[in-house]
């Protein structure tokens, strides 16, 4: 699932290619029965209405509230992605086929395999599409007054930004101490805690910091809670500069994979000799129903 700084990635995409560019249609093949009368773009009756709101209008920016992308039209409207499992932008010159849509380039990293599950258009008036590959169809999209933002359900409850400037070491401690007999990798993703945090980067918090997945959060020491923090933004930047991480299905704003894949110290390393060469071995379990990879030697349980 996109995390954090692949959001980012993509919004930074985004403000980049499509700001200021018309939307002239939209077009969608989401259809669940499961989403009937919700409030979605995969209930048809929805989508009529999201179709209305959005043709006609402009791209003004691109926002991120945790793993949210918020689309802000110059109409008063945004739309809100959450790009769940599978979801990724993309920016180009796609063509309908009849069944499905296609990018005119006969090659580029817009063919990718993993970018031709378009489920998702938007027309532009430059000709080219803003396009929405979704392999699984989990994703959420939405759209909402803008000025209502801070009433959206989905946005409401999410936790303090890590990237934000009110984001402290007091900060990031009062928040996982709500939940103080949690394990600290659930703890770390959970979004009313801390907003962006997932699998992948929770793993390389806790390696770098030194702390077991399955640590008490109230049993940490200060210590260590101080070097969990002190990793967390360095770690987030860095995925950023990466290009985010495409070790499964993520594709930046022109279809291209990120980069920081290649820098993982634990997240599926199962086996592998612990990059601090200090005799341990990278080890799996599964934490709160999701994985967990760390070190078994200088990851302290607490």
């Amino acid at each position: 699932m996109p995390e954090l700084p692949e959001v980012q990635t993509t919004v930074d995409g985004i403000n980049a290619e499509v700001k200021g560019k018309k939307i002239t249609d939209v077009w969608t093949d989401y259809n669940s029965l499961f989403h009937a009368k919700k409030d979605n773009i995969k209930n048809p009756e929805y989508f009529a209405h999201f179709k209305k709101d959005v043709v006609g209008a402009t791209i003004k920016r691109a926002s991120r509230a945790g793993k949210n992308v918020l689309i802000h039209l110059s109409n008063g409207k945004t739309i809100l992605t959450h790009m769940k499992m599978t979801g990724h932008y993309m920016y180009g010159e796609y063509f309908f086929n009849g069944t499905m849509w296609k990018p005119v380039p006969k090659s580029g990293p817009l063919l990718d395999p993993y970018n031709r599950h378009i489920h998702l258009i938007f027309s532009l008036a430059d000709g080219r599409h803003l396009a929405f590959a979704d392999l699984r169809k989990f994703a959420k999209v939405f759209i909402f007054d803008t000025d209502s933002e801070k009433r959206i359900e989905d946005l409401m409850h999410l936790g303090p930004d890590p990237l934000s400037q009110e984001f402290s070491y007091t900060l990031f401690r009062e928040q996982l101490l709500k939940r103080p007999n949690w394990k600290i990798k659930p703890a770390l993703m959970s979004q009313d805690l801390i907003a962006g945090i997932g699998n992948i980067y929770s793993d390389e918090i806790l390696f770098a910091a030194g702390v077991h997945p399955v640590s008490i959060v109230s049993k940490i020491p200060e210590a260590q809670f101080k070097k969990m923090f002190k990793t967390t933004v360095p770690l987030l930047k860095k995925g950023i500069d990466f290009g985010g991480d495409s070790d499964s299905d993520y594709r930046n704003i022109h279809g291209e994979p990120g980069k920081f894949q290649n820098k993982h110290n634990a997240y599926r390393k199962t086996g592998e000799p612990c990059p601090k060469r200090d005799g341990g071995t990278i080890t799996r379990l599964m934490v709160a129903s999701r994985s967990a990879h760390f070190c078994d030697r200088h990851q302290i349980k607490y």
